[in-house]
C-alpha cells in the first residue's frame, strides 16, 4: 500500500505505474494544513478517473481534527475502494467512520458497504491499549500500525536498532499483529522510513512475513518491487504447500498426513492453502 501526497499530481502519476495492489492517497501528514482544501478537491478529482488495476484509499484527517467528516464527504464517491483512518484509538472509531460511510455511499449511490476500511492503530498509547478490542467488522479489511507518531508521542530519540525495532516498537507491533488476526483484517507492517536502504527492506519484509503479516505500507514507488518481492511466497513454499495440499486431498477425512517422514495435520493443511492463495 503506496502513499501519494494528495496534492501532488505528478507524484500520483508516477506511483500508480509502481505496482503497487494499493494507493493511499493522503489528506494527513503529507499534506501542510493551508492545502488541505485544495488537497481534497485534487482527490476527489482521482477518485472519479475511470477503470485502474489497483485499488484507490484515502488516508483522511483523524477524528480529533475535525476534518475527517469534510474529507469523507469529498472522497466518497464511485471510484473509491477504501478509506485510512490513522490515529484510530479502537473499535468505536471503526463504527463511527463506519457511520459515516454509511451515509455517504448512501448519498452517492453506491452499493452499501462498498468502502472498506483500513487502520493505524498505533500511533498514540492509548490507541495501544485499545488494540485488544478490534473484532471483526464487515468494512474492516486491514489494520497496520505506526512508529513515528507513536514515537514522538512517547518522546523517544529513536526506535530501530541494529537487527530490528527497539524493545516498545517491537512489542507494539506484536500486539498489531495479533489484533489484525483477531478482526479478521490483513495485517499490513508498517513503513520504512530509509527508504533508499533496500537492502534493509528487503530483510525487514523477510521477517514480517515470516511472522504473519501479509503486507506493507510504502512511502516510495522504488520500496514497492522489493515489498512486492519480499511478500510472495518462494517456489519452495508453493511447491511443499502443493505437495500439503494433494496429501490431505487423496486422504479426504483424515486429520493428518504423513509427507517426507514428517506429520502434518489439519493447522498445517490451513496454512498451506493461504500460501497457494497467496501466490495466486
Amino acid at each position: 500500500m503506496l502513499f501519494v501526497p494528495g496534492d501532488s499530481e505528478r507524484k500520483l502519476a508516477k506511483a500508480a505505474g509502481a505496482g503497487a495492489d494499493a494507493l493511499i492517497l493522503d489528506l494527513e501528514d503529507s499534506v501542510a494544513a493551508s492545502e488541505k482544501e485544495r488537497a481534497r478537491g485534487m482527490t476527489a478529482e482521482a477518485v472519479r478517473e475511470g477503470s485502474r488495476d489497483w485499488r484507490l484509499f484515502v488516508r483522511v484527517n483523524p477524528f480529533d481534527t475535525g476534518l475527517t467528516v469534510a474529507d469523507l464527504a469529498a472522497v466518497v464517491r464511485p471510484g473509491l475502494d477504501g478509506v485510512m483512518l490513522p490515529k484510530a484509538e479502537g473499535a468505536r472509531d471503526v463504527e463511527r467512520l463506519g457511520h459515516c460511510l454509511d451515509a455517504l455511499e448512501a448519498r452517492a449511490g453506491m452499493a452499501a458497504g462498498s468502502v472498506r476500511i483500513a487502520l493505524v492503530a498505533t500511533e498514540t498509547p492509548a490507541a495501544v491499549f485499545a488494540l485488544g478490542g478490534y473484532v471483526p467488522h464487515p468494512r474492516l479489511a486491514a489494520l497496520s500500525w505506526g512508529a513515528e507518531d507513536l514515537s514522538a508521542a512517547l518522546g523517544a530519540s529513536g526506535n530501530r536498532e541494529e537487527g530490528g525495532w527497539t524493545a516498545p516498537y517491537g512489542q507494539v507491533r506484536t500486539l498489531a499483529l495479533l489484533a489484525a488476526r483477531t478482526a479478521g483484517a490483513a495485517p499490513v507492517d508498517t513503513l520504512m522510513a530509509d527508504f533508499r536502504n533496500m537492502d534493509a527492506l528487503a530483510d525487514d519484509c523477510r521477517v514480517s512475513r515470516r511472522d504473519g503479516f501479509t503486507g506493507r505500507l510504502a512511502i516510495h514507488p522504488d520500496q514497492v518491487a522489493v515489498i512486492n518481492a519480499g511478500y510472495a511466497p518462494t517456489p519452495d513454499e508453493v511447491e511443499h504447500a502443493r505437495a500439503v495440499v494433494a496429501a490431505f486431498e487423496a486422504s479426504p477425512g483424515v486429520g493428518t498426513v504423513g509427507i517426507g517422514g514428517k506429520m502434518y495435520d489439519l493447522p498445517h493443511l490451513k496454512a498451506a492453502r493461504g500460501v497457494l492463495e497467496r501466490a495466486g
